[in-house]
């Protein structure tokens, strides 16, 4: 076998068999096979797709080309949520406590922000002595005995997928859809878990612009899990405005924690609600309507808030600055936006809110940049409100005073305000399972 040849039965438009897709995996990840040669590969699979059968044998072989997670060992469901970046977007951390205080496991890997998408682990990391980096062992047996356990991504889980998207990065074949699909999974996949749930994000501020693609990348990935045995189901959410008010690590963390105790922001609750009970429902048979239910009953109990405690203090975590967030360290410099006009904010676009945040510290440009976990920005006016001259439309936090001027010509760029108020659009597209 040849990689020449598979590249062009696949330039040609032809099927791939298992055994060349599986040839190219190896081969790629042993070095055997040139970085020139995947690219080629790679921009037929972007120009002429995969079948469903043929993605599914690619997101396989990238989920096995390294670690795969064994959490056998752990008695009950394991769990795990996945969410394809956004801005605001910190509901691992009110939907894995609500799902763990129901007796579930949620043994999570996650990822680091990079551009206007934030990530898990820096806001975890916001929290003073938490520690995102366990060894398999210690992992395993924080899931048995807490429920939860949250860290940053193993360098031994698919590996291909790693290469492979450095590479798709840097030769125009990201915005594949089976390739997407099959990198998001080969993670899922190898972490472990028998129940996933996927938060795909539409709008401006995600990947996906429109609910359609939203749908179409859905299914697939919804399609994959089946196919490998795990119980999946995709939960298609607005990321047209960020959601929730507070963008930035320590920030997200002190609203997370806003919610868990019955307070905070209802657009963030309720994706969270939604999310946690379709976890429920996979896990335990019952409908998504009643998984919702009990996911709220655990909020408004305190028994999600509990959990989430435990959950930090098991990694090191201080409680003190959970029970008491303005010990959490303050920004030097902090800026008010002020509105200019009068009217009904028309638009917030998500991805240039996103980006204001990272100049201001709080995300990366590059994946070697450093964070600021104080940066960020806490809005005050969102789609879809009344604004008067004059109001405050948001408030930039940063220790860095000189970024102050681009990122609030940034975000008054994000947001159109005009005379007729704009009817909202909704939080959740459709579920998929």
């Amino acid at each position: 076998m040849r990689i020449y040849d598979i590249i062009a039965h696949k330039r040609d438009k032809a099927e791939l068999s298992d055994e060349e897709i599986r040839y190219f995996v190896k081969g790629y990840v042993k070095g055997e096979i040139e970085h020139y040669h995947a690219s080629a590969l790679l921009m037929a699979i972007y120009l002429n797709g995969m079948t469903e059968r043929e993605t599914v044998t690619l997101t396989k072989e990238m989920a096995e080309s390294g670690d795969m997670l064994d959490l056998s060992g752990i008695d009950g469901i394991t769990v795990d949520k996945h969410s394809t970046g956004g801005v605001g977007d910190k509901t691992t951390l009110i939907v894995a406590p609500i799902v763990a205080s129901l007796g579930l496991k949620t043994a999570k890997m996650s990822g680091r922000g990079l551009g206007h998408t934030g990530g898990t682990i820096d806001k975890l990391e916001a929290i003073k002595g938490f520690c995102t980096s366990l060894s398999p062992e210690a992992f395993t047996e924080n899931v048995k005995k807490h429920g939860i356990c949250v860290v940053g991504q193993s360098g031994d889980l698919a590996p291909a997928d790693k290469m492979l998207y450095a590479l798709r990065d840097s030769t125009a074949t990201v915005g594949s859809m089976p390739l997407i699909a099959s990198s998001i999974m080969s993670k899922k996949l190898a972490a472990g878990a028998q129940c996933i749930v996927l938060d795909v994000k539409t709008g401006s501020g995600a990947f996906m612009k429109t609910p359609e693609e939203a749908e179409e990348l859905s299914r697939k990935m919804v399609d994959i899990g089946n196919s490998a045995g795990r119980r999946v189901a995709a939960v298609i959410s607005d990321m047209d405005t960020p959601l929730g008010k507070n963008i930035g690590n320590s920030l997200e963390v002190i609203e997370a924690v806003e919610v868990l105790k019955g307070k905070g922001s209802e657009d963030l609750r309720e994706v969270c609600l939604v999310l946690a009970g379709n976890i429920i429902a996979l896990a335990e048979g019952v409908t998504a309507e009643e998984g919702c239910k009990k996911a709220e009953a655990q909020l408004e109990s305190g028994a999600a808030f509990e959990k989430f405690k435990e959950f930090i203090a098991s990694q090191g975590g201080s409680l003190e600055q959970i029970e008491n967030p303005e010990l959490f360290p303050k920004a030097e410099f902090c800026h008010r936006i002020i509105a200019r006009e009068s009217g009904y904010i028309e638009r917030m676009n998500a991805e240039m809110i996103g980006s204001s945040s990272v100049i201001l510290g709080a995300g990366r440009a590059k994946k070697d940049d450093s964070i600021d976990f104080a940066a960020g920005i806490i809005l005050n006016k969102k789609t879809c409100d009344r604004v008067e001259k004059g109001d405050l439309l948001a408030t930039l936090y940063t220790n860095n005073k000189k970024s102050i001027e681009s990122a609030e010509r940034l975000f008054l760029d994000a947001i159109k305000i005009s005379s007729n108020k704009k009817e909202p659009s909704p939080l959740i597209y459709k579920v998929i399972r």
